[in-house]
């Protein structure tokens, strides 16, 4: 394959990446698919799961690597930092000194920044990832959502670090939200329904079989970002489990790899 072809397949995968909108254009934001990546097998396309961190089983280190290498070179200059995620509220405010330290995983599930170049990072596949923006780009956040996190209050814990780092009210603050499993795939149990409580109700569709339903995730999290004063949010419509050209997801194969989301004050 010639260079003319490798950089067309490279800028037909670049351009089905997901470009967060709805932004403030002080900020940078990005979410890949799978496409563009040298993984193989169950993590094909662009893995970027570090090999550091707890696995469901292990992609090859070198391609994770060539992959990570693609996603930053994106990124206008900005760096990573990955989060060691537990479904938690945890939110990690981050500076340029954590760039030092890469191998150094801090474990929460979201994490701010009000320092450029320092891009805030987070793992899905199927687990909603939620970006945040300050005004004037003061601040920027990104949120790893699964429901255990979303019940919990990981939306809430980030707007409230982000306001506050960035000095300003959760109505000025402006969120996207990414690729997740979607409300037509995303079947769960009774104790899913009640850790929402019955205020949630109209996000838990009925299957048919007792104590199953269909879970909306983006629309618990616009329901409980706009609890919390947020007013401004966009994306949400894209579904994991049933893309698979595109998108990871555990849920649909166990074994695979994960997207990351990201956004940055440029």
């Amino acid at each position: 394959m010639s260079p003319t072809e490798n950089s067309l397949d490279w800028a037909r995968a670049r351009a089905d990446w997901l470009q967060p909108e709805g932004l403030p254009p002080e900020v940078g934001a990005l979410m890949p698919t799978r496409r563009g990546g040298v993984s193989q097998g169950p993590y094909a396309g662009l893995n970027v799961r570090p090999p550091g961190l707890r696995a469901d089983a292990a992609d090859t280190p070198q391609a994770v690597y060539e992959n990570q290498r693609r996603f930053i070179a994106e990124l206008a200059g900005a760096q990573p930092v990955w989060l060691d995620q537990v479904h938690g509220v945890g939110v990690q405010r981050l500076t340029r000194a954590d760039l030092a330290v890469p191998a150094a995983y801090p474990q929460a599930d979201a994490s701010i920044s009000t320092e450029p170049g320092v891009a805030c990072t987070v793992l899905v596949a199927d687990c909603l990832p939620a970006l945040l923006a300050a005004p004037g780009g003061r601040g920027v956040g990104a949120a790893h959502a699964g429901w255990r996190g979303l019940a919990a209050g990981v939306l809430e814990a980030t707007v409230l670090a982000l306001c506050e780092a960035a000095a300003c009210p959760p109505s000025s603050l402006q969120v996207w939200l990414g690729a997740c499993i979607g409300p037509r795939c995303f079947e769960v149990g009774e104790e899913v329904r009640q850790a929402f409580g019955v205020d949630a109700s109209a996000f838990f569709q009925p299957t048919g079989v007792t104590g199953k339903y269909l879970a909306d995730l983006p629309g618990l999290a616009r329901w409980r970002l706009r609890a919390a004063g947020v007013t401004q949010v966009s994306g949400g419509q894209w579904c994991t489990a049933s893309d698979a050209s595109r998108f990871f997801s555990f849920r649909r194969d166990r074994i695979t790899g994960r997207h990351a989301a990201a956004i940055w004050i440029r």
